[in-house]
């Protein structure tokens, strides 16, 4: 009895060293990795926030000077908003935003659900189907917005001279972000399909077979098994297409020129302030906002549907 109660506190001391060593080792091998972190993506973000404290020009940064927060809202003596977040556009461009990201993902997730299951049957030519359906995404964005914006012409595109009758879809700001979605839609599906697909084909067959012997239905099956079984590798695919989604830039700005996708996405609104306008302050403060406003929408995200990544 005695020697039993002296060896197990031994045996638990010995654990938690070996568990202690393998951290510390663990820790030791993720150092490079994390100092890569931070020179690459750690020092760009403060040197970002800490301009947007400041009145800079991108000409000219070293002569910036601290001016708190006008750069995000700031009212003159005369009544003159010159802070970002009192500019109109910069709301236009949230809302367009968030209008593009969640009808996008939404009709992405569900197109891609339809195509996945098709393509996870059995049936000749599947091998060439699953091939084939990469090819909008294998498109580069910047060829595939061209390519759109071609048949948007109202003077001799396929959609805006053919089908609307010499229609400039993407001269009228509520319709233009609608046919953006639609390229987007085009384009991205294929990606969810594949995300969706690898998640079905690490499902169990014999789950199936068993549900087929009992006479459940094909929509049973789906509604009952399926779905909450694909549901982690559905929300990790949701949330990485949110995150491009909020990101969009290049399609708007091929599309629709710098000064239109300024108030259609938050990014062309940066872009618009930082670069064209050589605000380098308010252009910091911009892609602050931006920076927030994906974190927190990731956050809650995560917390509400429970994400695991690993």
């Amino acid at each position: 009895m005695t020697t039993n109660a002296t060896t197990e506190p031994r045996k638990v001391v010995k654990t938690r060293g070996i568990e202690a060593a393998r951290a510390r080792q663990a820790l030791w091998l993720l150092l490079p990795t994390l100092i890569a972190i931070a020179i690459v993506a750690g020092y760009p973000l403060w040197r970002t926030i800490f301009f947007a404290f400041k009145d800079a020009n991108l000409t000219s940064p070293e002569t910036a000077t601290n001016v708190g927060f006008h750069n995000f809202w700031f009212t003159t003596e005369d009544g003159i908003g010159i802070g970002f977040l009192q500019d109109p556009k910069w709301w236009q461009a949230v809302k367009n935003t968030m209008l593009f990201t969640v009808v996008s993902v939404f009709l992405e997730t569900v197109f891609g659900m339809i195509i996945a299951l098709v393509v996870n049957g059995s049936f000749k030519g599947r091998a060439f189907l699953r091939t084939a359906m990469l090819v909008p995404w294998a498109i580069p964005t910047v060829v595939s917005a061209q390519m759109w914006a071609y048949m948007y012409n109202d003077s001799f595109g396929l959609i805006g001279r053919g089908l609307l009758g010499g229609q400039a879809l993407l001269a009228e700001p509520d319709k233009a972000i609608w046919a953006l979605i639609a390229v987007d839609v085009w384009k991205t599906t294929s990606f969810m399909a594949l995300l969706i697909l690898a998640g079905l084909q690490s499902l169990p067959s014999d789950m199936y077979e068993a549900a087929d012997m009992d006479g459940a239905s094909k929509w049973t099956q789906f509604w009952r098994m399926t779905l909450p079984l694909l549901r982690p590798a559905l929300l990790v695919a949701l949330v990485f297409r949110s995150l491009d989604a909020l990101r969009v830039f290049d399609i708007m700005y091929v599309m629709l020129g710098p000064v239109n996708a300024a108030s259609t996405s938050m990014t062309g609104y940066a872009r618009l302030t930082l670069i064209d306008n050589s605000l380098l302050g308010m252009g910091s403060a911009v892609a602050v906002a931006i920076f927030l406003i994906i974190m927190v929408i990731v956050i809650i995200y995560v917390t509400a549907f429970r994400v695991k990544f690993d």
